[in-house]
């Protein structure tokens, strides 16, 4: 049975793929940091126990520990999904943004470039890369990054296709668009506008706080994402793919969605806030992922509006 390693295993894209993979096979080796926050590892709780998943405590802020673990399991495909990934946040820790999610990247290449029979890599890259380039965005267009985060993605971007060119590993990045689920974290303005219809709703909130409502996103599931990571290391040949849905709507066309679910009108509960704006924001994200759908056959199969309904009555169930 094919062995992946995943890190960022506790995360929401982490979290689905083990689930994918174990669907497809695999044994998956978890790496999660050591963290005092208990809730941190709940989404892989259901998977403990599984005689196909196990959790090993490791952190690309330590390239030794990463090292260590990549000889220790000799996995076939290596996922690095860990980063620390909220862009707002990325403005107020720009150092340790650029260290776990830019030179995160470089410790596990340079942990692979030395294992007998090197793994292949999936490197998760990400629209913020491409800044206000035009939309639609697709795999030839210029990164002009304005955030921490998108810089240090981008930083890992290039190493990882430097790696594959100067060392011929098997590297593919996935430049994914926004994917969103009910276990996104609640800081994401798509959970975060959900939790609050349903919470409105429910009398346990009585208003919501937002910066930019004119700020458009290509939003998909990533359930679907996690499928294209997979699909990239099953080709023949690395190359890096665009992962998106090719239609972007507007935070506000989000708020209308989600409180539609609950029968509201989002108008008489959102509030602007001037504090919840970025210092730099990107207009609008829209990807074009021809190449995907060509050469990989992917096809996301969750629409916004579906997507958006699935989170609002996740938060409904939980209260």
């Amino acid at each position: 049975m094919p062995l992946a390693l995943i890190t960022g295993v506790t995360g929401q894209d982490g979290s689905y793929l083990s689930d994918f993979l174990i669907e497809k096979g695999y044994h998956v080796v978890g790496i999660k940091r050591r963290s005092s926050n208990l809730e941190a590892a709940s989404r892989v709780d259901h998977l403990h126990g599984h005689p196909r998943f196990k959790m090993r405590y490791g952190d690309v802020c330590d390239g030794s520990s990463m090292t260590r673990l990549l000889h220790e399991y000799e996995p076939d495909e290596v996922y690095n999904l860990a980063a620390q990934s909220h862009v707002g946040v990325s403005f107020e820790l720009p150092e340790y943004t650029a260290d776990a999610t830019g030179m995160g990247a470089l410790r596990l290449l340079e942990g692979i470039r030395t294992m007998q029979r090197p793994a292949r890599f999936y490197q998760a890259s990400t629209s913020e890369m491409f800044g206000n380039e035009p939309a639609p965005q697709d795999e030839i267009d210029p990164f002009r990054p304005v955030s921490p985060y998108g810089a240090a993605k981008v930083f890992a971007h290039n190493t990882t296709v430097a790696y594959r060119d100067a060392y011929g590993l098997y590297a593919s990045c996935g430049i994914l668009f926004n994917h969103e689920s009910p276990r996104r974290g609640e800081t994401f303005v798509t959970r975060k506008v959900c939790r609050a219809a349903a919470r409105i709703e429910a009398g346990r909130q009585t208003g919501l706080e937002l910066g930019n409502l004119d700020a458009k996103r290509d939003w998909g599931h990533a359930k679907d994402y996690v499928r294209a990571m997979w699909l990239m290391l099953q080709q023949d040949t690395p190359r890096d793919y665009v992962i998106a849905t090719g239609r972007a709507h507007s935070v506000r066309d989000l708020c209308r969605v989600a409180f539609d679910c609950v029968n509201l009108d989002w108008r008489d509960y959102v509030v602007l806030r001037e504090q919840h704006n970025r210092p730099v924001d990107i207009d609008c994200l829209c990807g074009d992922a021809s190449l995907a759908r060509s050469v990989l056959g992917w096809e996301p199969s969750v629409t916004f509006e579906e997507l958006i309904a699935e989170m609002v009555d996740a938060e409904r169930a939980a209260l």
